[in-house]
């Protein structure tokens, strides 16, 4: 098969060995796939694949069930599938656990497709199972224009739960209000706290999903309220910052530490699940959608992991195969 491998500086879609079809296992002649940020992150160096995945970059695909290993129930060949990967999606085929697999949502095309398992799964896993979120609490999403924060908007719209976006623009900003957003702050305008707690009102924020990391920790943790949740998903500010230990306490403030890929088969699972039944049905009534910004040959892989690199998307870049 061929693959997306680095050579120095560059992405080159060539010759790899294809993988084996274990027990449990389903062989994914993969038609299309998407970028994340972890992947710009594993191509710099800075976000080893877990022990045991594929070395190729791309965390999700969609495409068709080529072959099953033993003891696979559920599926058979030839049906349209997307899936959660540890690694492997920037290939022609990829072998997955059948836990981390689901059928294509009614309607969508396999570019559609593949733009749903990770970002709707980490949501899903950080709103509602991390999170424990609960009907009418207010929720910040920093990052709300990207791949997870377009899924949760729409999410959080269906399980009443109003959102408060921070964005890069204003442009950013309009889409995610017609997404569902409440509110928002553009992060170039400084402090998104002023706003936020204008939006929220005396009793704060019930929960923040934050990417960002230690830039906004003061903030977030101001704008909490009695009883609130910070989900770290991300760090892309940087990894260390002053706490205020006593506004935790007084607070009852809980910090939630969430990564998706590393997890054991049966919690990724679970999510997987979850989305079948929570989420599944409403994207096949066209209630919540995919968002892609752009779509891309996979030859071109260069050009979008730039385009992604540039921090101007909404939604998710996607590749064909």
């Amino acid at each position: 098969m061929k693959a997306i491998q680095v050579d120095g500086e560059s992405l080159v879609w060539a010759d790899y060995a294809a993988p084996e079809c274990g027990p449990g296992e389903i062989r994914i002649q993969v038609k299309a796939t998407a970028i994340n940020r972890a992947d710009l992150m594993q191509r710099a160096g800075g976000y080893a694949p877990p022990p045991g995945a594929s070395e190729i970059m791309g965390l999700e695909c969609a495409g068709e069930v080529v072959e099953l290993g033993a003891d696979v129930n559920g599926f058979k060949l030839g049906d349209g599938v997307c899936a959660l990967l540890a690694g492997g999606g920037y290939a022609e085929q990829v072998v997955v656990p059948a836990g981390q697999v689901l059928p294509i949502p009614s309607g969508l095309n396999f570019v559609e497709a593949t733009a749903l398992p990770e970002v709707f799964a980490t949501a899903y896993l950080n709103l509602y199972m991390e999170g424990a979120l609960q009907d009418g609490e207010r929720v910040i999403l920093h990052a709300g224009a990207s791949g997870v924060g377009t899924a949760a908007i729409q999410m959080l719209k269906h399980t009443n739960n109003p959102s408060f976006v921070t964005v890069g623009s204003d442009d950013k900003l309009a889409q995610c209000v017609a997404l569902g957003a409440d509110g928002g702050s553009i992060r170039h305008d400084g402090s998104f706290l002023a706003k936020a707690q204008e939006w929220a009102g005396p009793s704060g924020v019930d929960m923040i999903l934050d990417p960002v990391g230690a830039q906004y920790l003061s903030d977030n943790l101001t704008v909490l309220g009695l009883g609130g949740r910070l989900v770290l998903i991300g760090l892309m500010s940087g990894i260390q910052s002053e706490i205020n230990l006593a506004m935790l306490m007084m607070k009852r403030t809980r910090v939630i530490g969430s990564t998706l890929r590393a997890r054991p088969l049966a919690e990724k699972t679970a999510v997987m699940q979850g989305l079948f039944k929570d989420v599944w049905p409403k994207i096949a009534a066209g209630e919540i959608r995919p968002i892609i910004d752009a779509q891309f040959p996979i030859q071109e892989m260069q050009a979008a992991h730039t385009l992604m690199a540039g921090n101007g998307t909404v939604g998710k870049v996607v590749l064909n195969i």
